[in-house]
């Protein structure tokens, strides 16, 4: 097992909460809720490799991060479905057939790795960076979605469950928004990692050191909370559609 502090792994621990709950919220509800429920349930994924014993794999290390990437991208696909569902009232596809795509997905992306070189620290951190970078944009995608959805349902009583989606997606851009600050500017540890072992750079956080803690202690805070926002939308969903 990695080594983690005891923080990182409360906000494993809550994420793999948030993960069981919305995948058995998939299970339980409509066809609609399926690929948004499954996303999140990815999350989880992403976020264990802190404690997967054979973290040190770079390939695996690589594939986490990769599957955060996919667990964005389905979350946003659901929330897309989602707002044509409350326009139209239509739905295409079921249950099985997400369920299928998602696994395939997941076993194309294990088998591009498997195929190439195994990525040098510098690769893995150019992964983690890009997966910050998509969360950041389809984040404030899903805000505007949640946002037309909620104009769109308001009536109803499940509207202020998209509230809680709202709140949830603010706390997760804050958390990649966070990391992504770090690593455009070089200030995040796997960079700090690279250059003490790999290069002859030199870096400049000890001059902004204020800023990098304020940074780092926001993407500590906002991925716990986003764990716990997410375990929490849907509990709060299953009452309501109970």
């Amino acid at each position: 097992m990695a080594q983690m502090n005891t923080f990182d792994l409360v906000q494993v621990i809550f994420w793999g909460l948030a993960g069981a709950i919305s995948f058995y919220f998939s299970i339980g509800n409509a066809r609609v809720w399926t690929s948004i429920s499954i996303g999140f349930f990815l999350i989880f994924i992403s976020q264990a490799y802190g404690i997967n014993p054979w973290s040190n794999y770079q390939k695996l290390t690589a594939y986490h991060y990769i599957v955060g990437t996919i667990a964005i991208m389905t979350i946003t696909h659901g929330f897309l479905e989602y707002y044509v569902f409350c326009r139209t009232f239509e739905i295409s596809g079921n249950k099985l057939i997400v369920y299928l795509s998602t696994v395939v997905v997941l076993a194309l992306s294990a088998g591009f790795l498997l195929l190439n070189p195994v990525p040098s620290p510098n690769t893995i951190r150019n992964i983690r960076m890009v997966e910050n970078a998509i969360w950041v944009f389809l984040c404030l995608m899903n805000i505007e979605l949640v946002r037309k959805i909620y104009a769109a349902i308001k009536d109803s009583e499940i509207s202020r469950g998209f509230i809680a989606f709202g709140v949830v997606f603010v706390c997760i851009l804050l958390w990649r928004g966070s990391e992504l600050y770090l690593q455009i500017f070089q200030w995040d540890k796997d960079w700090q990692d690279i250059i003490a072992l790999m290069t002859d750079e030199s870096t400049d956080i000890a001059e902004f050191s204020g800023r990098v803690q304020f940074s780092q202690e926001v993407s500590r805070y906002a991925g716990l909370l986003s764990g716990i926002s997410v375990g929490g939308t849907f509990t709060y969903l299953y009452r309501l559609l109970k």
